[in-house]
């Protein structure tokens, strides 16, 4: 079952090197994410969010690349064309991602200087991601892990 993860935190590059951290977790196995996204609120209030690609987006865009290659191979100058629409069309259909507004709801929250992380994981090693982010100050603004993975992360961040 997909978790979600949403961490303020205090400072504004805290966001970026905690998911390089959670990044090498997944390389080891610890962690697999369907969706991230990084918030970031800069000084002067000017606020920017980045999406990583999520699995549902790279699901999309393999089953597009099949068809739109079968369709080329029939009809060269129309299967690039839809091939992407058929991979884009795909991928919205799976989203299974953060909705977009509850990103945004999140960015006009967050004071100048701070920025946030999402997290959409489809497994999880508790323990590594927690530990994982107890080098960093920051509040858990939204979970839905158990009352006792989430207390363990606020611990870990407060």
């Amino acid at each position: 079952m997909n978790q979600l993860i949403v961490v303020g935190f205090d400072h504004l590059e805290d966001a970026r090197a905690a998911m390089k951290q959670l990044r090498a977790l997944e390389g080891d196995g610890h962690v697999q994410f369907e969706d991230t996204a990084v918030v970031e609120r800069e000084p002067d209030g000017t606020a920017h969010v980045r999406n990583e690609v999520s699995g549902t987006t790279e699901t999309g865009a393999v089953i597009g690349a099949a068809i739109g290659g079968l369709v080329t191979f029939m009809f060269p100058v129309a299967g690039i064309a839809i091939g992407a629409a058929v991979g884009a069309a795909v991928g919205a259909a799976m989203d299974k991602g953060v909705s977009g507004d509850f990103v945004d709801e999140v960015k006009d929250t967050l004071t100048p200087g701070r920025s946030a992380l999402f997290l959409v994981t489809k497994e999880a090693d508790a323990d590594a991601v927690t530990a994982s982010l107890r080098g960093f100050h920051g509040d858990v603004i939204q979970t839905s892990l158990d009352s006792e993975a989430e207390e363990a992360l606020r611990n870990a961040l407060g």
